[in-house]
């Protein structure tokens, strides 16, 4: 099945795409089979080869939603626009549920630095203790 749609070209934030015709199947930047045209997102600059677009559509070739927004808009076909599916942003919810996890977290890892600090001090108590029972066994010694 063929497919009229953007190929991204230009430099890093300055994209223009090429509106290709090509099988479904491959990727856009993929081979394809004839450029229909050029569109400049930052200008608003169009290029179409009308007649070959009418041509392809003709023959069963099926324009991607972007693509027949803008063959609506520079009245190539006629007919209302689609809605083009945009990814979902993350949601506040998803947001809030991530932030008392980290604070849980926080939480329990400052109880467990307080554990450890606990121990490590008993440690050197216990230590310090049997230092100074060697030290008095050593003095009885001597007497």
């Amino acid at each position: 099945m063929l497919v009229i749609r953007f190929s991204r070209t230009g430099r890093r934030n300055h994209v223009q795409y090429r509106i290709v015709v090509q099988e479904k199947s491959k990727a856009p930047t993929g081979k394809h089979i004839a450029i229909v045209g050029s569109y400049d997102p930052h200008s608003k600059q169009t290029v179409l080869k009308e007649n070959e677009i009418k041509e392809f559509l003709a023959n069963g070739a099926q324009p991607s939603d972007s693509v027949y927004n803008l063959l609506v808009r520079n009245e190539i076909i006629t007919g209302p626009k689609r809605a083009v599916k945009l990814p979902e942003k993350k949601t506040d919810e998803n947001d809030d549920a991530k932030a008392e996890e980290t604070a849980k977290t926080d939480s329990e890892e400052v109880k467990e630095d307080k554990k450890d600090d606990n121990a490590k001090e008993e440690k050197e108590d216990v230590k310090e203790e049997a230092k100074e029972n060697t030290k008095e066994e050593k003095i009885k010694d001597e007497k």
